[in-house]
């Protein structure tokens, strides 16, 4: 048979690829079973009609032609004839099939021009216009990637046909203009590319290729422990004792950037990775060697939706899924439905961002959003700064969806701006976004555009608000704060409910602090944080704060001094804006001084409380509180002693911290006794909204966001001192506790393993509805009795330096150990006792879940979760799935998955079941003390996206489950043990 070119496909060249393994046996699959195929020259051309995908498509051609992603191909073809043909046609790589429109942007005034970019209205097709921004930056992706191998026309094809493709569920290939690491899931992400190295220089290949094929930016800013508050030196004293502790791992990550290219790393202290993102990282177009395209970014946090609010198209991911992307795999999606989310009306005197963005959760809970675009519009949106719009954007995880996107305007542009970005660069992103129909001009005409579904809002009806005691999308007005607190002392056990009896709800607790009398009873605030992620983008919020601080100090209240209270701001610029304005002092005054520029109380890292009021709380069972302006208030994430947690704008935080308690009404009851002795009230001490946006417009300057990111670029003194190898192969220090190799590629050969069954496995754990990423890999402190204490107290770790479980994340031997470590867990095994621990059920011993999966293991018997709704919720963490893997979990069976989770869980090569609906566990009366085998088939050719599976127990009830194996590269993936191993095998193939 004579060698065939496809238009697309040229001779190899110093510019060009070697056809991947995957690609080359899918062409071999349609060459071996096609019928005699046509000359390319003879192909037709529709002339008269609008083209709807490139001129000349391989896929007219190959006849059942699919896109690599699927790897069905690759899976089906004998490795024989893929060998055959991988010799035979070596030199055989691509090129993008819609060259032909690629088009010129000219300079505004005739200027020269400033690129080139794939232009959509180029390709002539009427769905274009009523395709949601969000889907049409999906669409520029796919075009300008598209190789005919990893991309497909196909798939192309699918994108332009949203409308009545998406709610058909079809799988479609994205490539993310960049990928985004925080050092929580940076070090474990740069530990798995140290690993992959090493594996393939075991293999015999050159570990050179593992490197970023695209650009990656990883921001160090989980270093901030709040461990001294209250204090001018709180900043200096922390950054200190977070390179006391973390030497080891920000040295590691130095290593990092410097052994792997395409990598940039912003060090610690320097901000929150989102607002780092949103002020300096965020291109919104790139300009790449004279190549524009939209900026978009998957990132290994789950408020990587932040950037949203840009309208840079960004969603999180799993730690193990951004490392596929950054090595070049396309991330296999399902083409999302789209919300489009009408927004009308202007916010009411005193109503915040953080009450509209808790009054959105709610709304987009409620609406149901998992896996799907949020896509905001309309009239309201000339109201909404860029930081409100960011502030709503970054709370996507909590009401659910992959992203809520707010497509570039006129307010993005003057974001831009003032954020220090120059004229040409915005005039550059505004004339390509103009030219290729993705700008939104509100003052043209609107075309109208097609959504899955439609919501919409007044934003006069949002009322003041704050969310908990336990849940983010758990809103609750503030006027009804008092009724809804006592209500949650009176209730069961629950999201909403603590169980206190009647005769013990208003109990007074005497204590003595440092000699002073102390008082405390349930409600009592603890702990008032103004924290780093959601609200400190936005100076109106945080100038919001330092007005009711200057007001509150004024009139002479006080915080009471064993409330912990903290200030962490995103950034430096707000550290510059509260400074210019002169506010930062009367915040300093109530115990609110700059703690550092970092992830703080809402991962965990609060420090410990005092030890006084420790006591009081755990010998009395008092339900204390803490109020924070962050996203995240999930059971046992705040502190351990904070049973109740709300989540609440940084202007409501020092209120309430000014309260002392969250049982209060404002309306009615005093917040304070004034230094006149009159009583002080909410409404004395709050500001308008006249007040805020003066100050605001006198003190957030272009020159402060330009001032700290040249500072960020030269590091600081602690960072640039850090001496690292210069070896591009890590040498493993086995007596670290910080950075340790893990067994994952340990005895990897070239063949994949192929599927597995389950054959008669126990239960490890059964659990309800809401299991969260930090139940099953908790962020925070180190409990001294847990297991992963005990292996550090083994190793000569004082509990001082134990650190938390997030700084650890390069040691999977403490990450395992801290897999279901959290403290609030709620196991049905144990009858509802709450704690990390777990039965062996051959034994009947109550053991902690490390002992009892290691016990498992040791005896040869496979292991699976039960579990309700939900399951997986809450941060994109990667090792919520890597520590169940460790310990030998085979498969999780749930009534739901959340999106990021449930594909973690088949990147390590766990089974991801849902029960079919209207049953769970209970309904079909499993205690969790049976065996359970999953009987898959024994060939991945017999298993298919979303096939029914049936599941059978040693008691003789069986039932059908869903096998959540999505697209069908999940397949793939599962077919190699996970997606790190399928990648590692298909750069050994495409390089031999």
């Amino acid at each position: 048979m004579p060698l065939l070119l496809v238009p697309g496909m040229l001779a190899r060249s110093s510019s060009s690829r070697i056809l991947p393994s995957a690609a080359t046996a899918a062409v071999t699959r349609a060459w071996l079973t096609s019928p005699p195929l046509t000359p390319c020259s003879s192909a037709p051309e529709a002339a008269s009609e609008p083209r709807r995908s490139p001129p000349v498509s391989p896929s007219r051609h190959f006849g059942d032609w699919r896109s690599p992603l699927s790897h069905r191909a690759l899976i089906r073809s004998s490795a024989a004839v893929t060998e055959q043909f991988e010799r035979r046609f070596a030199t055989i790589a691509t090129k993008n099939s819609y060259e032909s429109i690629l088009t010129s942007l000219s300079k505004p005034g005739g200027g020269g021009e400033f690129g080139k970019y794939y232009s959509l209205p180029a390709l002539n097709d009427p769905r274009i216009d009523r395709l949601p921004y969000s889907i049409r930056i999906l669409l520029e992706s796919a075009i300008r990637n598209c190789d005919e191998f990893q991309v497909t026309g196909k798939d192309v094809e699918k994108i332009i046909d949203w409308e009545n493709t998406a709610p058909k569920q079809v799988e479609v290939p994205f490539k993310p203009a960049r990928v985004l690491l925080q050092d929580f899931t940076g070090v474990p992400a740069v530990v798995d590319l140290a690993c992959m190295r090493d594996a393939m220089n075991k293999l015999g290949s050159d570990s050179n290729k593992i490197n970023p094929l695209v650009p990656v930016d990883l921001v160090i800013d989980h270093s901030v422990q709040v461990d001294v508050a209250r204090s001018e030196n709180a900043v200096q004293a922390n950054m200190e004792l977070e390179f006391e502790r973390n030497k080891e791992r920000f040295g590691f990550l130095k290593w990092g950037s410097k052994a792997f290219k395409n990598m940039l790393v912003v060090p610690p202290g320097s901000g929150i990775v989102h607002q780092v993102n949103l002020e300096y990282l965020g291109r919104v177009v790139f300009n790449n060697g004279g190549l524009l395209y939209p900026d978009s970014v998957v990132g290994t946090d789950s408020h990587t939706t932040m950037i949203d609010g840009l309208g840079v198209a960004g969603w999180g991911v799993g730690g193990i899924e951004a490392e596929a992307a950054m090595l070049g795999q396309p991330m296999s999606m399902v083409l999302p439905g789209v919300v489009g989310f009408n927004l009308s009306g202007k916010l009411k005197e005193g109503v915040t961002a953080t009450d509209l963005v808790l009054t959105v959760t709610q709304i987009l809970r409620k609406h149901g959003v998992v896996g799907k675009f949020v896509e905001f519009y309309g009239p309201g949106m000339s109201q909404l700064s860029l930081a409100d719009r960011a502030t709503i954007a970054n709370m996507s995880p909590e009401y659910g969806a992959t992203m809520g996107f707010f497509p570039v305007d006129h307010v993005t542009l003057q974001y831009l701006r003032l954020t220090g970005r120059s004229d040409e660069t915005v005039a550059m992103i505004e004339s390509y976004l103009r030219a290729n129909k993705m700008f939104v001009d509100y003052s043209q005409p609107q075309t109208e555009r097609v959504y899955s579904s439609y919501l919409e809002l007044n934003l006069v009806d949002v009322e003041p608000c704050i969310s908990g005691p336990k849940r983010p999308h758990d809103r609750v007005s503030v006027k009804e704060m008092k009724a809804d607190w006592h209500s949650c002392l009176d209730n069961k056990v629950g999201f909403k409910g603590f169980a206190v009896p009647k005769e013990s709800q208003s109990k007074v607790v005497d204590f003595s602090f440092h000699g002073t009398p102390a008082q405390i009873k349930h409600g009592d605030v603890v702990i008032a944080a103004i924290t780093s992620c959601t609200n400190t983008s936005n100076p109106s919020v945080m100038l919001g704060a330092a007005l009711v601080a200057k007001k509150a100090s004024e009139l002479g209240l006080e915080v009471k001094p064993w409330i912990k209270t903290s200030l962490a701001p995103g950034s430096g610029v707000v550290t510059k804006y509260l400074e210019k304005s002169g506010l930062q002092k009367y915040l300093n005054q109530l115990g609110f001084h700059i703690v550092g520029y970092g992830c703080t109380t809402c991962i965990g890292n609060s420090g410990d409380i005092d030890e006084s009021v420790a006591a009081a709380i755990s010998e009395n069972d008092i339900v204390a509180a803490a109020v924070l302006s962050g996203n995240r208030n999930f059971e046992g994430r705040v502190h351990p002693l904070t049973r109740a947690n709300y989540l609440a704008s940084p202007p409501l935080v020092v209120a309430y911290a000014l309260a002392g308690t969250v049982d209060i009404d404002f309306e009615t009851e005093p917040i304070g006794i004034g230094k006149d002795g009159k009583k002080v009230y909410f409404r004395d001490i709050w500001p308008s909204n006249e007040e805020i946006a003066n100050v605001v417009q006198s003190s957030v300057l272009p020159d402060m966001f330009k001032a700290t990111y040249t500072a960020i670029t030269e590091g600081n003194p602690m960072w640039n001192q850090l001496s690292v190898p210069t070896s591009k192969l890590y040498s493993w220090d086995p007596a670290s506790t910080y950075i340790h190799e893990p067994p994952y590629f340990k005895g990897m050969t070239m063949s994949p393993p192929g599927p597995h069954s389950v054959k008669d496995a126990y239960c490890l754990l059964n659990f309800g509805d809401s299991i969260t990423t930090d139940h099953i890999s908790p962020a925070g402190n180190i409990q001294k009795d847990s297991p992963a204490a005990k292996y550090l107290v083994e190793r000569g770790v004082e509990r001082k330096d134990f650190n938390s479980y997030g700084s650890r994340r390069g040691n999977d031997e403490i990450m395992a150990r801290g897999t279901f470590a959290n403290i609030r867990i709620v196991n049905k095994l144990l009858k509802g006792e709450v704690g990390p621990h777990t039965v062996h059920i051959p034994s009947g011993e109550k053991l902690s879940v490390f002992d009892a999966a290691t016990r498992y293991k040791s005896q040869g018997h496979d292991t699976i979760i039960l579990a309700g709704a939900e399951y997986g919720s809450g941060s994109s963490r990667d090792w919520a799935a890597k520590g169940p893997m460790l310990l030998g979990v085979k498969a999780v069976i749930a009534k739901s998955f959340e999106r990021i989770h449930r594909s973690n869980l088949v990147g390590m090569g766990i089974v991801p079941l849902c029960f079919k609906a209207g049953e769970d566990a209970e309904t079909l009366g499993l205690t969790g003390h049976e065996r359970f085998t999953i009987d898959l088939p024994s060939s991945v050719n017999e298993i298919k996206p979303g096939q029914d599976i049936t599941v059978k127990t040693d008691t003789g009830k069986s039932f059908t489950c869903t096998v959540r194996f999505d697209t069908e590269v999940e397949l793939a993936y599962f077919n190699n043990g996970g997606i790190l191993p399928y990648v590692i095998r298909n750069l050994i193939k495409a390089d031999s």
